[in-house]
């Protein structure tokens, strides 16, 4: 077959134990997942090391894909649950967001342009509670529907239009709002 694999044809490829599918979900990911995990922690040293995390546990539980829902809503759930645990953790132990990017240290994944842009982005995600958040996350750099957002989320889709309507209040009159919808 001529073109670019499936993430389905190269899940199974990969469980067969082929490195090369393996490699091309990783390079296919990595991106969108280390600045989703950016734009909820806030810290890419933590971004960086939730995104090993999270490959890790994709690849020791890659034949329990069950194929249910496309392969990229799987991997941004486990994404978001190990997100959203770094920030229960964090919370006790009483530190603070450090919403400024180290730019002495920049990632190897994000450019000096994405870098400013995504700092700004998360200084503004900061302000919203993790529930909220998550579903801005989702639906403006993921891309998901409400549907779909409700699912990874285990809310009603309601409950997802009403969070994201709720966080574009409260970042109303941002200068950096219009940044987001981009």
């Amino acid at each position: 077959m001529l073109g670019r694999k499936t993430d389905e044809q190269l899940v199974r490829k990969a469980i067969a134990g082929s490195e090369s599918a393996w490699l091309s979900l990783v390079r296919r990911y990595e991106n969108r997942l280390y600045n989703h995990a950016l734009r909820l922690v806030g810290h890419p040293d933590d971004a960086m090391d939730l995104l090993q995390d999270v490959f890790l546990s994709v690849y020791r539980n890659l034949e329990s894909f069950r194929g249910d829902a496309p392969f990229g809503a799987w991997i941004f759930r486990i994404a978001t649950f190990r997100c959203t645990d770094h920030l229960r953790r964090r919370r006790y132990d009483q530190h603070e967001y450090q919403e400024q990017p180290n730019e002495s240290n920049p990632s190897p994944f994000v450019t000096l342009e994405t870098a400013q842009s995504n700092s700004e982005i998360v200084k503004l995600l900061a302000l919203l509670p993790n529930e909220q958040r998550q579903v801005v996350e989702l639906k403006f750099f993921q891309h998901f529907t409400f549907d779909e957002i409700a699912g990874q989320l285990g809310i009603s889709t309601n409950t997802a239009k009403s969070r994201l309507y709720a966080a574009l209040k409260k970042m109303r009159g941002s200068p950096n709002l219009a940044r987001l919808a981009c």
